[in-house]
């Protein structure tokens, strides 16, 4: 087995390590749980991993709260888990890789060749859905998540999901036994119910289109056809494979994955400079400036609006934000995440306060053009209209935001479908509530 490394992002540690050296470099991401130590012991895995090996410079990682990564702060959010993988291949010395996620992983390597297009050479996904949410409400939701987490581990449950998954492999007592331990050595119960509980609220619909790295989409079973199918229709230009068999689970059943990923890392080249990528804007905006200004004079004013200044800009180096603009009160600033996004919004409605004035704040994320070092496009728009919506004090956000931050205990008032000046159609629109500060 290779040897066990540490990457650091902030104070919490994942465990990867490093197979083969071959010329490019690919990241595996596994589905839901993984444990580095534990893979190994089985001959499914390994023949699997030294497969990929030979072709690839090979690496993996234990996801943050599986296996012998630590779980630090929202590890079930996609956005932190997506910049534990950034820290990973920083840690691995690579520049770019060929991103390759299984199943529940695929929405953190998606997220990440939309995000860093020019980190990935190409984007691999096997059994993909844009929205992974299937009750018919959240009665059984609730249910379905709340035995996961009671029987999570349990010999019982384990040969239940395996024979629903993967029935070829739950044939064999042995394969029962090693699968049962394979997720109690990956996950503990809260963990597995809180990525559960993340990947069920999380939808992609709107980050697929703003996927421009080559993409291929590998499924088998009729039954996950439709949504493997919808992921490649709705990214551009990607590539779906239908693979013989009809097991869920066991990516590593399939040994002609490699051959097929091989042929398609071959045959793309992805542009050195990418146009566009996804991003989150924030757009803030001083409540009633021009009667506050009026009421204190212009001197006073200035003095009141550069101390304003001030206080956005701590907050956004705070939470990594990027400004781009700043129109006499408002500010116009971009993320590489919503969460991080809202919580930056939200503490500058909060803080404002203390200057004696009232800020609104709107964010949606999508694919924004890049013109220099500025962004463009309908993106833009859209998170500029949405602003215009908020209320003072509030921190407004689009439905594609409030899909992208599940598993960050953020909370969200409904606060209807509305029409957006300039912008096609209704867009759902949702503040953040108190409770979320």
């Amino acid at each position: 087995m290779p040897d066990i490394r540490y990457a650091r992002n902030g104070g919490t540690s994942i465990a990867y390590h490093i197979v083969g050296d071959g010329p490019t470099d690919l990241v595996y991401v596994p589905d839901y749980v993984s444990n580095l130590v534990y893979a190994w012991g089985s001959p499914l895995w390994r023949g699997f991993y030294e497969r990929l090996a030979r072709s690839f410079r090979l690496i993996l990682f234990d996801k943050r709260g599986t296996g012998l990564s630590d779980s630090g702060r929202e590890f079930a959010t996609l956005e932190t888990r997506m910049e534990d993988l950034h820290a990973v291949l920083d840690a691995a010395g690579s520049e770019r890789a060929v991103v390759f996620g299984s199943h529940e992983g695929g929405a953190m390597a998606t997220l990440y060749a939309a995000t860093y297009p020019e980190r990935t050479i190409a984007l691999a996904l096997f059994q993909p859905s844009a929205r992974a949410g299937h009750w018919e409400g959240p009665e059984e939701a609730a249910a379905e998540l709340r035995e996961l987490r009671d029987r999570w581990g349990t010999q019982e449950w384990c040969d239940e999901l395996l024979r629903t998954s993967a029935p070829t492999l739950a044939e064999s007592a042995e394969h029962r036994e090693w699968f049962a331990n394979w997720l109690r050595v990956g996950a503990s119960p809260s963990v597995a119910y809180a990525l559960n509980r993340a990947f069920f609220e999380t939808d992609l619909s709107d980050v697929l289109p703003a996927v421009r790295v080559p993409t291929l989409v590998i499924y088998r079973a009729d039954f996950v056809e439709p949504d493997a199918l919808e992921v490649a229709e709705l990214i551009p230009s990607a590539q779906a494979v239908r693979l013989a068999g009809e097991d869920y689970l066991g990516i590593y059943l399939s040994p002609e994955i490699v051959d097929e990923l091989e042929a398609f890392v071959a045959g793309e080249r992805t542009p050195i400079v990418p146009n566009t990528v996804l991003t989150t804007v924030l757009f803030t905006d001083i409540v009633r400036s021009t009667e506050r200004a009026s009421a204190i004079g212009d001197r006073a004013w200035a003095d009141l609006v550069a101390r304003h200044h001030a206080l956005v800009r701590g907050h956004l180096d705070r939470f990594r934000g990027r400004e781009l603009d700043t129109a006499s009160d408002g500010f116009f600033a971009t993320f590489d995440g919503p969460v991080r996004a809202i919580r930056c919004a939200r503490a500058v409605t909060r803080t404002v306060g203390d200057l004696g004035l009232q800020v609104r704040a709107g964010l949606h994320t999508g694919e924004c053009e890049l013109v220099g070092d500025k962004v463009a496009g309908l993106a833009v728009n859209i998170g500029a209209r949405v602003a215009a919506q908020a209320g003072p004090g509030e921190v407004l956000v689009s439905q594609t935001v409030k899909d992208l931050v599940a598993g960050s205990g953020l909370m969200f008032e409904d606060r209807g479908a509305v029409e957006l000046k300039g912008v096609p159609g209704e867009w759902r629109l949702y503040v953040v509530a108190d409770a979320a500060a």
